[in-house]
């Protein structure tokens, strides 16, 4: 075929015209992540008033708590333990402050590991 015939003929959609519609790999790839539950050290704080619980401002961001919601704590898969959330600025993620006395009454040690999550 020459160069008129393919030029009178159909012509091909421009390529960069098509290229600019497609997102490139990278953001077809990029998804945004939030993890639901997180898997943190429990410390008692006996100045806590037994329904709420101390959460660091970074880990409330990650698992979507906001100051007031209600949190549960999970421990060994079978306690579970509702509060209310009370954010605090704080560099460590992996922690979290309960009041002890409901905590203890059901065998769960200080710095013990659990799950906390937000309530359904």
């Amino acid at each position: 075929m020459s160069q008129e015939s393919r030029e009178a003929g159909g012509s091909k959609p421009d390529i960069n015209k098509l290229l600019a519609i497609v997102p490139p790999a990278s953001e077809l790839r990029k998804k945004e992540t939030s993890i639901k539950e997180k898997r943190i050290r429990v410390q008692f704080d006996s100045s806590l008033d037994p329904s709420k619980m101390k959460i660091p401002t970074e880990l409330a961001k990650m698992l979507g708590i906001k100051e007031g919601d209600a949190v549960e704590l999970v421990v060994a898969g079978k306690k579970k333990f509702t509060y209310t959330a009370t954010l605090f600025e704080s560099s460590d993620t992996n922690v979290v402050y309960a009041h002890p006395d409901e905590l203890t009454r059901q065998g769960v040690a200080n710095n013990s590991i659990a799950t906390v999550r937000r309530a359904h």
